[in-house]
């Protein structure tokens, strides 16, 4: 506490004067400080508004990475089965292609044995007919040789 010097008629104005100006001064001051405290404390707690809006947004992202991680699990495992589903149907339909090829082969080899069954029933039978055939030239030959020889 600061201390007056008296004069007649109480203390000194101009020390009263020069002791209020420098508080003035000093609560000016104080309430600037305050004001620059209010907006740096109104600048914290925007940034920790911010802050905790972009840590919520952050744990949305989490989730929504989570949710996503999943669902590429899920269409790998999807992928793979569908991959082993087929490869599995891929096999039955070689399977059942060999067995067809098999199959036609076999009946292509019945119908060519046939075939030619047939083809050497057809040579015996040729050689049969060409036989008769010209035992019937043959017997007509000697007629005509027969009919020289009788003398009209």
């Amino acid at each position: 506490m600061e201390k007056f010097n008296r004069t007649l008629r109480g203390y000194d104005p101009i020390e009263v004067n020069a002791f209020l100006d420098q508080v003035i001064n000093q609560v000016e001051k104080m309430v600037a400080e305050l004001k620059l405290k209010d907006q740096r404390i109104a600048a914290l707690q925007s940034l920790e508004q911010e802050n905790a809006s972009l840590k919520a947004r952050l744990g949305q992202y989490e989730n929504m990475e989570g949710t996503l991680n999943r669902a590429i699990m899920m269409a790998q495992k999807t992928s793979d089965q569908m991959k082993v589903a087929a490869h599995r149907e891929s096999d039955v339909i070689l399977e059942d292609a060999k067995r067809n090829a098999s199959r036609i082969i076999n009946e292509a080899l019945l119908r060519a044995e046939k075939t030619e069954q047939e083809a050497s029933q057809l040579r015996r039978n040729m050689t049969v007919f060409k036989r008769r055939l010209r035992d019937v030239v043959e017997t007509q030959l000697e007629m005509v040789n027969d009919i020289d020889k009788i003398e009209f």
